[in-house]
């Protein structure tokens, strides 16, 4: 209570007018009290006015008090503790700021930011234009690390190889299912037939099977070559093209690298006055900083072709088998051996027509 009954204090000016006399103005019996109990050792004041504290306060601030009540005696400005108070409360308690004024520097502070983020972007991207641009006329030196540079470009025909043989998977897929329901439809019309031309019924029948074994065995083919597309194409489409990302960033860091660079070797082989040594001083802390954000994307570009190249191999010599053992066994018409495939690798077939289990077959 004892500080902000101060801070009360020391934030307002107390005139004294010459004659004493204040006129006839409401009565402020709070403020009397406040006063006094602050002001123990003080003087008490007889008649007076108080005017807020504040930045430019106006006469709106001034709040009227009547006669104080007590014992009068005269002012005194060299009171030590009205003059601390009035120290003190000048830091505690600054009058509230303006609503408008204060959105209007958080919106100048928010637009400052902004620019400062597009400054900084147009000067890295004016550098690695020019960088690139020298580059492409023969001008401007590269950091090249060849045996990096020789894995991604591996890596990038490898992806462009291994689409090529998604791609026929896909259409072996699409071909092999309108074959099994060309086979279906067959089976189901020599069954028909069977039934309503006594005469050939053994014939009819006997192809209706036919038909309809070619299309379990078939069904059993495509759950095959079906997980064979899904294994390459997360492959190609994500553990591959995870790694090409990183080789962007990598790129992008190279590129950036360069150019700045180059910026020092320029700034370096200038004259050595005061402007242009904060220039150089500047240039070399970005270099410094592009070039760690180089050699750790390198880095990660290593270990990422490393575990691309184990993982590429692992799952290609399971895909390449299974779809070897596979179509070997149904073009062989071993039924057995299709299914021992199947079971091998794993394979789920999905039953035709099959519901899905209730959430509580499944618990």
């Amino acid at each position: 209570m004892t500080d902000g009954l101060m801070s009360k204090a020391a934030t307002m000016e107390i005139p004294i007018n010459g004659s004493g006399d204040t006129g006839s103005l409401p009565e402020d019996d709070g403020l009397e009290q406040d006063l006094q109990q602050v002001m123990v050792s003080g003087p008490n004041l007889n008649e007076t006015s108080i005017v807020s504290g504040g930045y430019g306060g106006t006469a709106e601030g001034i709040i009227p008090t009547s006669t104080v009540k007590g014992p009068a005696v005269r002012y005194n400005a060299s009171f030590p503790g009205l003059r601390l108070l009035q120290a003190q409360g000048a830091g505690l308690h600054p009058s509230h700021p303006n609503p408008a004024v204060t959105g209007d520097e958080a919106a100048r502070g928010i637009a400052g930011e902004k620019f400062d983020i597009v400054k900084k972007w147009g000067i890295n991207t004016y550098k690695c234009t020019k960088q690139l641009l020298s580059e492409r006329f023969g001008r401007g030196s590269r950091t090249v690390d060849l045996e990096l540079e020789t894995q991604i470009e591996l890596l990038r025909d490898t992806k462009r190889k291994y689409e090529c043989v998604l791609h026929l998977a896909r259409a072996l897929t699409h071909h092999f299912y309108s074959l099994l329901q060309t086979q279906h439809a067959l089976g189901d019309a020599f069954a028909d037939l069977s039934q309503k031309s006594p005469e050939l019924q053994e014939e009819f029948g006997s192809n209706a099977e036919t038909q309809k074994l070619l299309c379990k065995n078939g069904e059993t083919l495509l759950g095959a070559v079906n997980f064979f597309v899904s294994s390459i194409n997360t492959l190609v489409n994500k553990t591959m093209e995870d790694t090409l990302m990183t080789v962007k960033q990598y790129e992008t860091a190279r590129l950036e690298y360069d150019a700045y660079r180059t910026d020092l070797e320029e700034l370096s082989m200038g004259p050595r006055d005061a402007s242009t040594l904060c220039r150089l001083d500047a240039a070399h802390s970005h270099f410094q900083s592009h070039k760690e954000k180089y050699e750790k994307l390198r880095a990660d570009v290593a270990i990422k072709l490393k575990f691309l190249e184990e993982n590429k191999i692992k799952v290609m010599h399971k895909q390449l088998l299974l779809f070897h053992n596979a179509i070997s066994a149904y073009f062989a018409g071993n039924q057995q051996q299709l299914a021992q495939t199947l079971r091998q690798f794993n394979i789920q077939l999905k039953t035709p027509g099959a519901e899905k289990p209730s959430w509580l077959e499944e618990q």
